[in-house]
């Protein structure tokens, strides 16, 4: 295994550290001196600081490009946003199951309802608009409510450009609010949106964000 192979390896294992490289913002010498144990450890030899330079170089034009393939690709994003919204986890049961079509009739999306339900291995999800908690909290009432959570914010990115087939785009997005310390509750796609759950109070922080960040595909 090469210098370069093991710095990429150890950037790759720390996404906040790649992003840091991406911005321009890390000096690549105080970062070489940091790393060097750790490539000596795994190399089992000496490695210079110039040679994790290198490699740090490289990695950095290599993300670099990335990045800039995926703005030429066209992508335009508009966003969208939901506010009311609720969110309740549940133990997953054969019994719950057959009742998930009957939370669809509950909702008008044609006068702007929100539902989604997501079925993991052992959880569902259920975000739906607030207006409606009481009537999904009568049908959960013989089932294990794990959380719920009230007051929330959906935010979608509706992509016009080749979203599904564009590596790296939902990684920005969650990049760009993690950064901003902002805490995302539940994430659901399609083939040309990306919705967001957050807490109210991120919702203006998150939409300022997002457009900052669209304005870059």
């Amino acid at each position: 295994m090469s210098v370069s192979e093991i710095v990429k390896n150890i950037i790759k294992e720390q996404p906040y550290l790649l992003d840091a490289i991406n911005r321009g913002i890390i000096h690549f010498g105080n970062l070489s001196a940091e790393l060097r144990p750790k490539v000596e450890l795994i190399l089992e030899k000496k490695v210079t600081d110039s040679s994790i330079i290198m490699a740090l170089r490289r990695y950095a034009d290599e993300v670099q490009r990335r990045y800039e393939d995926s703005g030429k690709r066209g992508i335009n994003c508009e966003i969208t946003m939901k506010t009311n919204i609720c969110d309740f986890n549940i133990v997953k049961t054969p019994k719950l199951l057959k009742e998930i079509s009957s939370f669809y009739t509950l909702v008008d999306l044609d006068r702007g309802d929100f539902l989604n339900i997501t079925i993991g291995n052992h959880e569902v999800s259920i975000v739906i608009s607030q207006k409606h908690h009481q009537e999904v909290e009568k049908k959960l009432q013989q089932e294990s409510v794990l959380d719920q959570q009230n007051d929330l914010v959906v935010l979608t990115i509706v992509f016009e450009g080749d979203f599904y087939n564009t590596p790296g785009i939902t990684h920005q997005v969650l990049q760009a609010l993690a950064w901003k310390n902002i805490n995302i509750l539940e994430i659901i796609s399609t083939n040309t949106e990306l919705t967001l759950v957050i807490n109210r109070e991120d919702s203006i922080k998150s939409y300022e964000v997002l457009h900052e960040l669209i304005d870059k595909f």
